[in-house]
């Protein structure tokens, strides 16, 4: 039987912790380093001397060690410590977390004093294996800890699901096989919007207390956090429902003919409130430029091409240029930052493709060039992108002058 786990009872250092996890593992890049920062992260509000991480082998039919770390009592005897190997069977067996209290006696040594705490790691629904927690000669594990590592096991769970999905797709070659994983990621997706929420309610839960008085800069901390998690949460769901109504056709399309300028004048000023730090320039034709198209889907596409700048160009100037293009009007986003690889420009408009050496640390979805590439294309048009490693980026958007409007869904 598997729990549900409640972020209203977490402490505030707890959830503290479980929100600096989950941050961890939205960046991961690497599994094994990511589990070392989470062994860190979670010891000094969970203490446990030993942890050690068992997945099933299907095919051999037995518990193999993905990951152990001895971080308390017994590191200088490692190599003879009993790493909980029973208590990962009994999770499976069971399908259930399990604890196991030993007897404390100050006559026996502590490293011979195990105290086991087991719990299921599940990803899609099916069990693959568990995460164990040692002590050494106590304490006894209690209810708040067993919620706590719950959390932990969840997270770590998380990672593993999409380690699990990275190898998957990597392991495809064909196209189509691709796409078809592609569209089962967004289902895998979908397990992601729990965390944001799972804060927003962890925290505002906290804030309701009524046996704490918050001071005011720890209550505007924790409503800051609400407030990114919220953004985030709302940014992924948007995303998501786009990417799938676009490339199934769905996206409906509400096209005008709109003065491109004044357009682009509105998208800045909301952009310049948002990233008041961003220094941007814009170069704009003089001649007046109108084109046939939707309004909210092209301040859409400028609005992922200047958020996507902030985030991987932040110290960057940004020159935004408008003009003709023969029969074309085109806008330019250019950024000075550290460029891209030419490998990856191809993979750019990929659905979740995201380029490995610039995402740590940098939240993203690998949606919001898709999004971009899928609206300006059922708008006639085209959008390119150029860039040279240490030299900037450039996207370029094309779209007709005088077309005529595609159907809408």
């Amino acid at each position: 039987m598997f729990r549900t786990t409640d972020t209203g009872s977490l402490r505030p250092q707890e959830l503290e912790a479980v929100y600096a996890i989950s941050k961890l593992i939205s960046e991961a890049m690497d599994t094994d380093k990511v589990l070392d920062e989470i062994v860190k992260l979670a010891r000094p509000v969970f203490i446990f001397d030993s942890a050690v991480l068992y997945l099933q082998d299907h095919e051999e039919g037995e518990l193999v060690p993905e990951f152990a770390r001895a971080i308390g009592r017994g590191r200088s005897s490692e190599a003879d410590l009993a790493w909980g190997e029973l208590a990962a069977q009994e999770v499976l067996n069971n399908r259930d977390v399990y604890i196991k209290q030993a007897e404390v006696s100050p006559d026996t040594s502590r490293l011979d004093q195990r105290f086991y705490l087991g719990l299921p790691m599940v990803v899609g629904g099916d069990m693959i294996g568990a995460l164990v927690f040692i002590r050494f000669g106590g304490p006894p594990f209690t209810p708040d800890q067993v919620n706590l590592a719950e959390f932990i096991a969840t997270h770590v769970s998380q990672l593993l699901s999409r380690e699990q999905m990275v190898e998957r797709i990597a392991s495809l070659e064909a196209e189509r096989r691709l796409a078809q994983l592609q569209d089962d990621f967004i289902a895998a997706v979908s397990h992601d919007l729990n965390t944001p929420l799972g804060f927003i309610k962890g925290y505002t839960t906290t804030l309701l207390r009524e046996d704490t008085d918050w001071d005011s800069q720890t209550s505007k901390e924790f409503l800051m956090i609400i407030d990114d998690e919220a953004d985030r949460l709302s940014e992924l769901i948007d995303n998501l429902l786009d990417s799938t109504r676009l490339q199934t056709g769905t996206l409906r399309m509400d096209f005008h003919t709109i003065d491109l300028s004044s357009l682009i004048d509105d998208i800045l000023t909301r952009v310049r409130t948002r990233y008041n730090n961003l220094d941007i320039l814009v170069h704009v034709d003089p001649v007046e430029l109108k084109i046939k198209a939707d309004p909210k889907r092209i301040a859409q596409v400028m609005d992922n091409l200047i958020s996507n700048a902030a985030k991987y160009a932040p110290q960057s100037t940004m020159i935004i240029s408008i003009g003709k293009a023969g029969d074309q009007v085109r806008i330019s986003v250019k950024d000075n930052g550290p460029g891209i690889a030419e490998e990856h420009l191809k993979q750019l408009f990929k659905r979740f493709y995201r380029v490995p050496e610039r995402s740590a640390g940098v939240r993203g979805s690998g949606l919001g060039l898709f999004i971009c590439d899928q609206i300006v294309h059922a708008h006639n048009g085209e959008i390119t992108v150029d860039s040279k490693v240490g030299e900037g980026t450039t996207f370029n958007v094309y779209i007709p002058i005088d077309q005529v409007p595609p159907s809408s869904a």
